[in-house]
């Protein structure tokens, strides 16, 4: 992994607000001045009682959070955060198989990296995810009604009544897609995305996850129904 090259622009207060989680001294130190010279604010901790104190402390954008540390793991942090915080949430791993990956999504990370990994990918990542995060400010597309349920397809948001509803970037991004053909069948394949290999139940693991924000009964779906062997549909209000 390597930084060389990297401009450095000074981070400004409006920057947004990173913190590395890694219990590797020589990554920490790489990736804080590799973001720090794209213009990113960037704070480090070398394990989740670090990252804790330094969660109270101060507020962040994002979260890079490695899985394989000492004492807590990355996905035991991951959890504990989501039960209480919407911060975007992006995993970092040497362990790269299927199941992996999926269960970080299942923690309610945003996104998942396998180690090693190139830098550029790593910003490229943290940029969309932050970006997906900023569609709030956007207002011109209409809103999708299903349930008691609003999805505003242009800020990428869910709201029950007056109550915004947290979606994870892969929750948002599966529900838009859905709320673009509204009472129609969208495959899986259309769901799943480029990165995604042929039988990987990410897409799966996702649909079930919205479901239990958006149904009365996840283990019989009314709104958000599967299609056999197609895909799935979003029953929206006439």
């Amino acid at each position: 992994m390597s930084v060389a090259g990297a401009s450095q622009p000074a981070p400004t207060d409006a920057a947004a607000h990173l913190l590395i989680v890694d219990d590797d001294a020589r990554i920490r130190a790489l990736l804080q001045k590799f973001l720090a010279g794209k213009g990113y604010r960037v704070t480090v901790a070398a394990d989740a009682a670090e990252a804790r104190a330094k969660l109270d402390a101060l507020a962040f954008d994002l979260l890079v959070l490695d899985v394989m540390m000492p004492g807590e793991s990355g996905l035991d942090l991951a959890r504990a955060i989501r039960a209480r915080s919407a911060v975007p949430i992006l995993m970092l791993t040497a362990r790269s198989d299927a199941e992996d990956r999926i269960e970080g999504l299942e923690t309610g990370a945003d996104d998942y990296l396998p180690k090693p990994f190139d830098p550029r990918e790593l910003l490229l990542r943290i940029s969309g995810i932050l970006r997906r995060a900023g569609a709030a400010a956007m207002t011109s597309e209409p809103e999708v009604r299903f349930g008691g349920f609003a999805f505003h397809r242009g800020r990428g948001e869910l709201k029950r009544g007056d109550e915004v509803v947290r979606l994870t970037d892969r929750e948002r991004d599966l529900l838009a897609a859905l709320a673009e053909r509204p009472g129609q069948t969208v495959p899986r394949s259309a769901l799943a995305g480029d990165d995604v290999a042929p039988g990987d139940r990410a897409v799966d693991v996702v649909v079930t996850r919205l479901r239990r924000k958006i149904e009365d009964d996840p283990a019989q779906p009314l709104l958000l129904q599967t299609v056999r062997g197609l895909g799935y549909r979003l029953l929206a209000d006439a």
